[in-house]
Formats: C-alpha cells, sequence, structure tokens
C-alpha cells in the first residue's frame, strides 16, 4: 500500500517533542505504533529460542524459499457487481489456463482459488453448472480437482458490505461502497488465485440503484454506461494493463467530483478526478495541485508518463491506511486528502502532497512492475518510498526532509529491528501479511535504496531505473532483479550489498581516531557489528556507506586526502566530505596533511541506516552542532547533547529541587535560538526534545516516573532559563495572513510552536502566565489551523482556566467535522499533566464521547494509539491500569477489525525493557489477552511479544 498509517499518526497535532515536519505516512498501510528498542541492551527473542506454536500456527506459515510458480494463470476476468449494501451479487468469470512455466510438481495441481467471507451461490465451467461433488470448498479455498488445462469459470457469491468491519474487501465507508484489496482483500469479493504473481486484465460492470449510488467507478476507462430497469444504472469499466487482483478497486456511491486535467510530456490529455461528498470539494484543491506536481516530476526525474486517459482518487472515511495505489483508481483515507486553511495543518498539507506522490509513483514502481510474492513487498515499498523521498526533497528543504527520514528511522524503525518483531526488508517467513507492512520493510527498505544511489550515483542510478523498466514491465519481480538491473547497468558486483535485503537488525558503527601530529595524519577506526535477531545468531559485515568530513578548530570542513590517493587531481582538488566503504568487520582510513586533532563529523547526511558510537565530549557536540556544514549531524549533535543531558537528570535520585542544566547545553541552546541566519525549520528540528519511547530500549530497564519527571523538569528549566530569546521567538516569527502552506511559512511557524510549548511549562507563574494568555491570543485570532492547534498544544499539559475554556470552544466548534474533531481527540489523548484530572479517566471519558467508534479506525488512532503512543506517563502507570485500558480495547477490536487490533498491540513492544513494575504489569496484560482465540494478526504478534 502506499502508505503506511502510522507515518502520519506518529506525531500529536502541534507536537513539538517529535519531528517537525510529516514522514508521510507511507506505509500506506504499515498500521503499527513501534517504540524504540537499542540492540545493546533491549528485550529481544533468543535466536535459538523455540516458540511454542499450535499446530494450525505452524501450518500457516510461509516460507519464501517454498516459492513455486502458480499452477494457473488467470488472463482475463470479467466482473459483474449488483451492488447493494445488505446483499450484493458478484459474477466473475474467470478465464484460466495451465501455466506452461509452473514447478514440475505442479503441472498437475488441481484449480485452487483462495475465499473467505461470502456465500457460494454456484459454479459454472464452460457454462456448465458444477454441482457440490465437483468441487472442494472450505472457509478459505474452492478446489476443482479436475479442472482441464483451460477453459471459463463463473463464480456467483453473495456478500454484506454493511457487515464488513474489517474493512478489506468490498464495505461501506459512509454510506459509499469501496474495496481494499492490499494485500488478500480481493478474496473477500470473489474466489481467485489471490496471489500478486497472477497478473489479470479485468473487465467490471458495476450496477446500483442510481439514486443510492450515481456514482459507479473502477479500474482503467470507462467504456460503457446507461440506465437499467427499476431506477438502476450501470457502468462498464476496462483495464487494459494485466495487474494483480491486490490492485482491483471499485467506488459507488452519491458523490461530486473535482475534475481537472493534465498534459503528459508526450501532448496526451489525461482527466484527473478526485471524488468526494460536494461540501468537501473545496477542500481537494491542495491534493490536485500535489497530483499534478507528482506527475511532472516523475515524468522529468523518471521519465515515466501515465498510461491511461483517466487517473481517478477516492477519500473514504472508513480505511485501515492511508492510501492505496489501485490501478487508475486511488483510494485515500480523507485524512490525506482533504485540507484547507481552516482546518488542515502545515503537517497535513505536507503528508497529502507527499502520500499523493508516493501513491501516483506505484504506478511504475508496483503498478507496471509489482511483486513476485509478498516477500518481495520492499520491491515496491522501499523503491517507491525512496522516489517520494526525492519529490518532497525537491518540492522543499532538502536538509530538512533529510533529517525528518533519519529521525523517524531512528525512533521508529531501530526498535522494531532490535525487538521481538525483527525481521530482513525481505523477510524470509510470515503467518500473516498484513503483519509485515512494516518501518522495516518501507523505511528501511528505503535506505536501502538510497545507498545504492549513492554507491552509483545518479547518472548510474538512472540507468539502472531505466534498465529495470525496459526488462521487467509487465512482471511480477523480485528484489534480486532489481539489484541486478542496478549491477548490470554499473559494471559493480552488489553480491554482498544484497545482505541488507536478507538480514535482520540494525548495524552498530563504532568509530575511534587518533591524531598523529609527526605524520600530519589522522587514522580513523571503523568497526561494525550487528546483534543476533530471531532466526539470526550469526551476522556477516555488510557494504557499508559511511560519509565523513573533518572540522578543524575553528568549524571549518577540512580537505580529505587519503593516504591510499595516487591521482593528483584527487590530491589538488581534495573534497570535504568522503564516502568510505566499509565491508569488513574492521578498517582504518588514514587522511593525511591534518594539522591538528580534528572533530570528525560521521555518517553525513545519515549515509547508512546504522547506529554510530563514537566517544564525543559535550565539546564536541557543541562543536559540531554549531559548525557542522552536514545539517543531519549538526541536528545530530544537539539531539545528543540534549539526550545526554536528560539521562542525567533521569539518574540524579530525588530529583534536584531546582533542576541544573549544563551550561555548555543553554548555551547550545541559546545560540540555536539566536541563530537568525540559519533555517528555522532546521532550527526547530535541532531543538526538539528528546522522545521518551525512543529511550526506553538505551536505558533498561527503563524506569518511565524518573524519566518523565527529568523531561519535564528538563522542559521548566529550559523556559526559564532562556525565557528571553523564546519570547522573542514568538514574536520575530510571526507570519503575516494570508496563510500558504509553504515550506517558508510552515517553518517559522514550526518554531514559533516550539517556543510557546515551552513557555507555558514553566514553573515561574510570570512566564507561564504570560505564555498562557499569548497561546490564548493566538488561538482566538488565528486565520488557520496549524495556529490554533499550536496554541491548544501549548496549553495541553497546563493547569490552567484557559485550557479548559479553549478546548471546550474548540469541540464544540469542529464536532461535526470528522478531521478536525481526531485533533482534538488525539491532543486529550497525549494530555499527561493536566491535574484537575486523571488522565487514564479523561481518556475513558473520550472513549464514551458521542463522536467515538470502533468502527472507524482514524478516531482509534487517535484516541487509543495516541495514548498508548504518546502518553508515556499514564499508559506505563506504575498499577498497570493503562495497559489493562488499552489490552481491553483489543480484546474487543479483534473481533471487529483485527488489522486495527494489532495496531494497538504493537504498543506492548517495549515491554521487556521496562523497569518494574511496569514490566510485570504489562506481561500479564499481555497474557490475559492470549487466553481467547485470537485473530492471525493479534495471535502472531502475540506470540512473538511473548517468546
Amino acid at each position: 500500500m502506499g502508505n503506511p498509517i502510522n507515518r502520519y499518526h506518529s506525531r500529536l497535532p502541534g507536537e513539538t517533542h517529535e519531528i517537525g515536519i510529516s514522514r508521510s505516512i507511507r506505509l500506506d498501510k504499515i498500521e503499527t505504533f513501534h517504540f524504540p528498542k537499542h540492540f545493546t541492551a533491549c528485550f529481544m527473542m533468543n535466536p535459538d529460542t523455540t516458540i511454542p506454536l499450535s499446530a494450525a500456527a505452524l501450518s500457516s506459515i510461509k516460507h519464501r524459499l517454498d516459492y513455486r510458480p502458480p499452477a494457473f494463470l488467470v488472463p482475463r476476468i470479467e466482473m459483474v457487481f449488483d451492488l447493494d449494501a445488505d446483499a450484493t451479487e458478484v459474477i466473475s468469470t474467470l478465464h484460466f489456463t495451465r501455466n506452461p512455466d509452473t514447478h514440475i510438481e505442479n503441472r498437475q495441481a488441481p484449480l485452487t482459488l483462495d475465499g473467505e467471507a461470502q456465500t457460494l451461490l454456484a459454479v459454472e465451467l464452460n457454462g456448465m453448472p458444477l454441482d457440490a461433488s465437483r468441487y472442494q470448498l472450505d472457509d478459505s479455498r474452492l478446489i476443482l480437482p479436475d479442472a482441464p488445462d483451460s477453459g471459463t469459470l463463473t463464480i456467483t457469491t453473495r456478500h454484506a458490505p454493511s457487515q464488513n468491519t474489517v474493512l478489506e474487501g468490498l464495505y461501506l465507508s459512509s454510506g459509499v461502497f469501496c474495496t481494499q484489496c492490499e494485500a488478500e482483500g480481493f478474496r473477500r469479493i470473489t474466489y481467485f488465485p489471490d496471489r500478486p504473481d497472477v497478473l489479470s486484465r479485468f473487465d467490471v460492470t458495476l450496477r446500483a440503484d442510481r439514486r443510492k449510488a450515481p456514482v459507479l467507478l473502477s479500474n482503467g476507462n470507462r467504456i460503457d454506461a446507461g440506465d437499467l430497469p427499476d431506477g438502476r444504472h450501470f457502468a462498464r469499466w476496462q483495464d487494459p494493463f494485466p495487474k494483480p487482483c491486490y490492485l482491483f478497486a471499485l467506488v459507488a456511491g452519491d458523490l461530486d467530483v473535482l475534475r481537472d486535467n493534465f498534459v503528459t510530456a508526450s501532448g496526451r490529455n489525461v482527466t484527473l478526478e478526485i471524488y468526494s461528498t460536494k461540501e468537501n470539494i473545496p477542500r481537494c484543491v491542495y491534493a490536485m495541485d500535489a497530483l499534478k506536481r507528482a506527475m511532472r516530476w516523475d515524468e522529468m526525474r523518471y521519465r515515466r508518463e501515465y498510461d491511461l486517459d483517466r487517473f481517478m482518487i477516492f477519500c473514504a472515511d472508513d480505511f485501515n491506511s492511508g492510501a492505496m495505489e489501485n490501478k487508475g483508481l486511488n483510494i485515500f483515507n480523507s485524512k490525506l486528502i482533504l485540507a484547507d486553511p481552516t482546518t488542515a495543518t502545515d503537517d497535513d498539507y505536507h503528508a497529502i502532497e507527499s502520500v499523493i506522490a508516493h501513491e501516483y509513483f506505484h504506478n511504475w514502481t508496483g503498478n507496471r512492475i509489482t511483486c513476485r510474492d509478498w516477500f518481495q513487498l520492499s520491491l515496491k515499498e522501499g523503491l517507491t518510498v525512496f522516489r517520494d523521498q526525492q519529490f518532497s526533497s525537491d518540492m522543499r528543504s532538502a536538509a530538512a526532509e533529510r533529517i525528518a527520514a533519519v529521525d523517524f528511522l531512528r525512533k521508529r524503525q531501530f526498535p522494531e529491528d532490535a525487538g521481538p518483531t525483527a525481521h530482513p526488508v525481505r523477510p524470509d517467513e510470515y503467518r500473516e501479511i498484513r503483519n509485515f507492512y512494516t518501518l522495516t520493510v518501507y523505511e528501511k527498505g528505503a535506505e536501502i535504496i538510497r545507498m545504492q544511489h549513492e554507491l552509483l550515483g545518479e547518472k548510474i542510478f538512472q540507468r539502472g531505473m531505466d534498465l529495470y523498466f525496459e526488462r521487467h514491465d509487465g512482471q511480477a519481480v523480485t528484489c534480486d532483479d532489481f539489484v541486478q538491473a542496478m549491477q548490470d547497468a554499473s559494471g559493480r558486483d552488489l553480491t554482498q550489498f544484497k545482505l541488507w535485503y536478507s538480514q535482520a537488525g540494525t548495524p552498530e558503527l563504532r568509530a575511534s581516531g587518533s591524531f598523529d601530529a609527526v605524520s600530519r595524519s589522522y587514522t580513523l577506526t571503523l568497526e561494525q557489528h550487528t546483534a543476533p535477531t530471531p532466526g539470526q545468531p550469526d551476522k556477516a559485515p555488510l557494504v557499508i556507506p559511511v560519509a565523513v568530513g573533518l572540522l578543524d578548530e575553528h568549524g571549518k570542513d577540512l580537505p580529505l586526502q587519503l593516504s591510499n590517493d595516487t591521482n593528483d587531481h584527487a590530491v589538488k582538488n581534495a573534497p570535504t566530505t568522503r564516502v568510505l566503504l566499509l565491508d569488513q568487520s574492521r578498517q582504518s582510513f588514514r587522511f593525511e596533511n591534518i594539522d591538528a586533532p580534528p572533530v570528525p563529523s560521521l555518517l553525513r547526511g545519515g549515509s547508512a541506516p546504522t547506529r554510530l558510537r563514537f566517544d564525543y565530549d559535550e565539546a564536541a557536540r557543541s562543536h559540531l552542532a554549531r559548525h557542522d556544514s552536514d545539517p543531519v549531524n549538526r541536528w545530530d549533535a544537539a539531539q545528543r547533547a540534549l539526550t545526554s543531558a536528560l539521562v542525567k537528570l533521569a539518574q540524579t535520585h530525588p530529583p534536584e529541587k531546582k533542576t541544573q542544566l549544563p551550561s555548555s547545553l543553554l548555551e547550545l541552546y541559546k545560540a540555536l535560538l539566536t541563530d537568525e541566519a540559519s533555517d528555522p525549520m532546521l532550527r526547530a528540528l535541532a531543538l526538539t526534545l528528546p522522545d521518551l519511547n525512543a529511550l526506553i530500549s538505551l536505558h533498561a530497564p527503563f524506569p518511565v516516573e524518573a524519566f518523565v519527571t527529568a523531561l519535564n523538569n528538563m522542559r521548566r528549566a529550559l523556559a526559564e532559563a532562556l525565557a528571553e530569546p523564546l519570547i522573542a521567538i514568538i514574536e520575530r516569527h510571526a507570519v503575516p495572513p494570508p496563510y500558504k502552506p509553504d515550506a517558508e511559512h510552515a517553518a517559522h511557524r514550526k518554531l514559533r510552536t516550539h517556543a510557546l510549548s515551552l513557555l507555558c511549562a514553566a514553573s515561574q507563574k510570570e512566564i507561564r502566565e504570560d505564555a498562557c494568555h499569548r497561546a490564548a491570543a493566538l488561538y482566538h485570532s488565528a486565520d488557520n489551523m496549524t495556529d490554533t492547534i499550536t496554541a491548544l498544544a501549548a496549553l495541553r499539559d497546563v493547569d490552567h482556566p484557559l485550557r479548559t475554556e479553549l478546548y471546550d470552544d474548540f469541540e464544540k466548534r469542529w464536532r461535526d467535522n470528522p478531521l478536525v474533531l481526531d485533533k482534538w481527540f488525539a491532543l486529550e489523548a497525549a494530555a499527561s499533566h493536566h491535574h484537575r484530572v486523571d488522565a487514564l479517566a479523561r481518556v475513558d471519558k473520550l472513549t464514551q464521547h458521542p463522536a467515538f467508534s470502533l468502527k472507524n479506525p482514524n478516531r482509534v488512532r487517535a484516541v487509543l494509539g495516541v495514548f498508548a503512543q504518546r502518553n508515556t506517563a499514564a499508559f506505563h502507570a506504575a498499577d498497570g491500569s493503562g495497559y489493562r485500558f488499552i489490552a481491553s480495547h483489543i480484546d474487543t477490536l479483534d473481533n471487529l477489525n483485527p488489522q486495527v487490533a494489532a495496531m494497538l498491540l504493537n504498543a506492548f513492544s517495549p515491554w521487556g525493557n521496562l523497569a518494574e513494575p511496569q514490566r510485570s504489569q504489562a506481561q500479564e496484560a499481555l497474557k490475559r489477552l492470549t487466553e481467547k482465540a485470537r485473530s492471525p494478526e493479534v495471535a502472531e504478534l502475540l506470540d512473538k511479544l511473548l517468546a
């Protein structure tokens, strides 16, 4: 799927302690909330541990090496839908043929079709009805033992879309028929070989009541439409391109449309349509503009034109993920389409732009070339994430975009790599594919593509992409096929590099340096180590590109001349950044003509997805944070300084009455606040306070209360020590109307948000009162949702009458707008220091709100997901009440929507790294969940968490 939802739900509205710009949730399909676990001190499954699984669980495990080509192909399928909310009938005619390329053991295999959650009404083979003795039917398959080598199979089934709460297959979203078929949802619509290497041309006819569903959409081009008796009508759609069934889509309902057009580079006119309710059409304009920008960018950067006459988008109110790239008919979570200044924040606009691009880019990297099997999921998702990151960098600040990607990777994916659910980018086995729409597949997969790009260079990488498209257009292929195209285009042996796809875990890069005054040289020694992960106790050395710079005492980059440089041109024109290739366990690199001990800047630009261990002292961190020419490492140095100070505060028992922060940190923080020559967004990112969830595994057993107290004290101490420059930020970076969602204005607003939130946390009454009234004034004068949410977020944890007044006003004003109300729900669910009401009691009350529903994934994420992910103090309460609260909702949700239940369950991932009593309380909550039969999604995660 284009975008897992957790990419955009990982940050709260107006939140300043998370990354400051959106990492658009590409996890189009990622539904999990991830908590960091460092591999040197983490709760990790012993790689030799045997997980006790039931016979059913063992039989359901799929292995990559067991892949066999399908026994039968279905080159063409014709489908007729008679749409009814309670009784939809589907007639599917499959034109099948035995696959001549199938494995020898499958040449006599029966015709086996996947299917579930539907009523089978009739089966016909070559036009003749089959009685039940001619086929075998169970809960998941329809088998024809004596099917001929080719023929037509017509299957009639019945569904009740109104009763479909799992939101897979065919269901209703706010009264509109829509579908979600990735990864295995098509089998809930009809019986079919539901696997991505069966490519079919679809011919689809939709019939419905014209009054209830005047709009009838499916993939491809509409070739016919007309009236039927009894007030019904029909539309027929044909997709000329073979596609896997997971890309099938239909939409039918009472919808309006925003229509535009795009002229391709070759001169073809493409109709662009975004479908929504009539009142929401004006809020689709930005998404349309973003789509046109993405189409033009793909033509210019990758020379990829759109291939159909029409490109359509439907925004659904009820959707498990972020968006879905169905061929020609994308279906989006409405959160990622609808925007105007009064209802959407800067982060919303950014997410819309990047996810629109991501889904559109899938047309070539995912649709025209798709995955051979689901083990190859990163082939389309990692590559397309990389492409949409490139797009966002070109549309906005490249430095800020890269920092956002690196920060997201470190805080969310690295813990996944280190914990009990660790798996390679290309997994070797799975029980439930829905659990593998992960940050490893998406984000780490994108980093693997990025490393290939950096190793080969833009020109050769583009040559490799052209070769990949030329070889594999219209095929279902593998990650190895992609790397082979890069290898053939470059002439470079990438055999060892491919270990990145097969080896789980985050490598740790250990670096040390020594200066020799006599030889005027500096030797940098690099070592790599990857900790064992489940099923992989032994790790081989990877190819790690390490971008390096050396700073002198004045903060200037030194020319980097390696001892083995023999080319005179290279010596005379030595660069200030060198990419060192670490492909052994330990290697040393000597730089010459170095006159004094330098400060090394390592992994510039986030050159590899590794953890870095280097013994920087406070002075070196401050030097890098002030002077490094690489923006990623300037940000990283500031973050390391803040984290180091926080850890020391947490280790002080009992906490000091007046928090004393290191003078070097205060000086650095003040320098960043007052550095008006720098990009405001980069300053806001560098000043962001540490994420407690990202620290849990680094300091196991993690004392929750000590770190919560330390973070609050740090926030107060910064506010009081630096009140004057913080106030100056608020006043200097006010953005005059009219509102624009561009990167420049968003940067000023983000820095201002950061300053206001800090000041509202001050203990000194005068500072806090002034800040609270500034927040209230901003709320009342705001002409855009970003400023409104900034004000509310600043007051979120403050015990002040203005807090109650403004939150009540916002709820009353926006209670009829679901997406805006989600922002209020999320802020309330994260609040932990509003002393008048217990945090858990408040969140429990939110679940009783008339607008709350467990059937709506966005609402569940806004309340329960945010509470479990962002409300550290309350979720990890010592009495276990937060764990029991979330576990009880997982229990209920597992019967309604297992994907959303599994998303919530991931909040328990760090339980093994917690100190007592939280550790035992969390374990007990998990064990109680195992007392009932569970969905495959939840059962698999429970097995891994409790292994």
